[in-house]
């Protein structure tokens, strides 16, 4: 039953972006790519976030201009999609950084299932900002959410564990022996119930991390007054200190009507994929991306850059990527 859902879903994601895409012109490589033929399922995540959106045209050009057929579907993020690639429900995901990093070190979110090594990393694409996100004007800082509801993104989350580090950099990350948050009331949720419960106040902010402008902010932005929380300097630098993973960075003005320039920090949107998925196939995904980076429907495709997707660092490449980024010279390191 549990494949038959998998593979309903897929079908439904895949008819979804065939109605919403057009065509994506010339195939990746023009026409290089290595044959192969298999057919993957890759994970992104909630339906109102950019990994799920931008997901689905990779997935959809990648279908359409190569031998290799993938499948984009809805998923719990960042963690449920390390699972589902260790599990085989899954052959390729999108992952933060630092969660990937946790994974396969076996911290932090992965201390209790312990580390899982069997995922290579194919390409970093673009950098998610952690976005906090209130309707109230008077909470401008992150030392005014003490004593506020916050939704802290879903238990054990990527987004939770980020939350962690911006609050306990501000004093406010104090958990009780339950491990609950002492000094905020802190709500578990998704990025779509955290726009929902912001809309019908019932929370007064939220974390949020994704690639700005998100889906969630910009569909609650219809109906409300939205602003985002700025990081000073001072506890920027803090932050960075103990947990080097971050890069400062700034959401511009008005990318939700009427927001100022937001100073905040960062983490890295990368595919990761299972050890076992062919070398032509990952070689053809990426080689898609980034020789259609114009064709690709999807605001993030701009910030696509050879560079920046060749920069992880923390877990080996899967050797398909290697190939690619080799015939652009560049040397990635590998298992």
């Amino acid at each position: 039953m549990k494949k038959f859902l998998t593979l309903a879903l897929s079908a439904v994601m895949t008819l979804t972006l065939l109605a919403g895409c057009g065509d994506s012109g010339t195939p990746a490589g023009s026409g290089s790519a290595a044959p192969a033929g298999g057919d993957l399922i890759f994970t992104t995540g909630g339906e109102t976030g950019t990994y799920y959106a931008f997901g689905g045209v990779i997935a959809q050009d990648v279908s359409a201009n190569t031998a290799t057929n993938v499948t984009a579907i809805s998923s719990d993020g960042s963690k449920a999609n390390v699972l589902l690639l260790q599990s085989g429900d899954a052959q390729l995901g999108f992952c933060q950084s630092d969660v990937m990093a946790y994974a396969y070190n076996g911290t932090s979110t992965f201390a209790d299932t312990g580390a899982y090594t069997g995922f290579s990393t194919v390409a970093n694409l673009y950098m998610e900002q952690v976005q906090i996100v209130t309707c109230n004007p008077d909470i401008k800082t992150v030392a005014d959410l003490a004593g506020k509801k916050v939704s802290v993104g879903a238990a054990g989350s990527g987004v939770y564990f980020n939350a962690v580090d911006i609050l306990s950099a501000y004093g406010l990350g104090d958990l009780n022996d339950k491990g609950e948050f002492t000094q905020i009331i802190a709500n578990y949720q998704s990025f779509g119930d955290s726009a929902d419960s912001l809309t019908d106040g019932t929370i007064d902010a939220a974390f949020i991390v994704a690639g700005a402008p998100t889906n969630a902010i910009s569909s609650l932005a219809t109906t409300k007054d939205v602003y985002l929380v700025s990081l000073d300097d001072a506890h920027i630098d803090t932050l960075l200190a103990a947990s080097p993973y971050y890069s400062k960075t700034t959401i511009p003005a008005d990318t939700y009507p009427g927001t100022p320039e937001a100073t905040t920090v960062a983490v890295g949107a990368v595919v990761i994929a299972r050890d076992d998925v062919s070398e032509d196939d990952i070689y053809n995904f990426v080689s898609d991306i980034y020789e259609n980076a114009a064709n690709l429907s999807h605001g993030k495709a701009s910030e696509l850059d050879l560079t920046f997707a060749a920069s992880v660092t923390a877990v080996p490449y899967h050797p398909g990527a290697a190939k690619y980024f080799a015939e652009k010279g560049i040397t990635v390191p590998t298992k």
